[in-house]
């Protein structure tokens, strides 16, 4: 059983994180329909799902799966995430018709832009569309999007889950360094050029520098 203080510092931990959390997922309200669901790949399994249900609600007539194998699922799957994630989303119901994936992608950046030359190539050049991925990448993602394909109208369509809904046995320490990774991508990609800026309260940063001291600071990118 572990003692009273490492108890404490996990506490303190999930804490922090549920601040990261709850400010990496506050997106505006997502449009009503668009013209396309860009699920982008993960580890995460629940991604595709959730782009299926937007589908099947009738809020887009196409739905693309976009990811190979980035910095976390390199270590976890031998498939691309969009071929995983397709599969999920056929079972689902999706047509095949009406559902592309982008096997290529190793990084959100990329997400975006394969996704247009692959459209471009079948003859589709979209002016809306809606974001599906982890809910604490919302802010990151969304930003990106309005970076590299600004031509489309991106909005975030990721249920709106609480923390505790998402990580319902508490989150692990990979997680919670994924969480960690994301906020500081916010700043070094705008810097980057890599997205749009984002304003991080100083509250935001305070909790991220806590966790990269308590040694959660491994997806942080040097």
């Amino acid at each position: 059983m572990p003692s009273q203080n490492i108890r404490d510092d996990i506490i303190r931990a999930e804490t922090d994180a549920k601040t990261i959390y709850d400010f990496l997922r506050e997106v505006p309200k997502p449009a009503s329909e668009a013209d396309m669901i860009l699920a982008l790949g993960s580890h995460d399994r629940r991604v595709p799902g959730y782009a299926a249900e937007l589908y099947l609600s009738g809020r887009a007539p196409l739905l693309v799966c976009t990811g190979g194998l980035g910095r976390i699922t390199m270590n976890l799957w031998t498939e691309p995430e969009a071929a995983i994630f397709g599969r999920i989303c056929r079972e689902k119901g999706i047509p095949a018709e009406h559902l592309l994936l982008e096997c290529k992608a190793s990084n959100t950046g990329e997400n975006f832009t394969l996704t247009r030359s692959l459209l471009k190539e079948q003859g589709l050049m979209p002016k809306s569309g809606l974001i599906v991925c982890k809910p604490y990448m919302n802010k990151r993602a969304l930003a990106t999007g309005q970076k590299q394909w600004p031509e489309v109208c991106w909005s975030v369509g990721t249920p709106d889950i609480t923390f505790e809904e998402y990580f319902p046995d508490g989150p692990s320490e990979q997680e919670i360094a994924i969480m960690v990774g994301d906020l500081f991508r916010l700043r070094t990609y705008a810097e980057k050029g890599f997205q749009v800026p984002i304003d991080v309260p100083e509250e935001i940063w305070r909790a991220g520098e806590r966790l990269v001291q308590a040694g959660y600071g491994q997806q942080v990118v040097k």
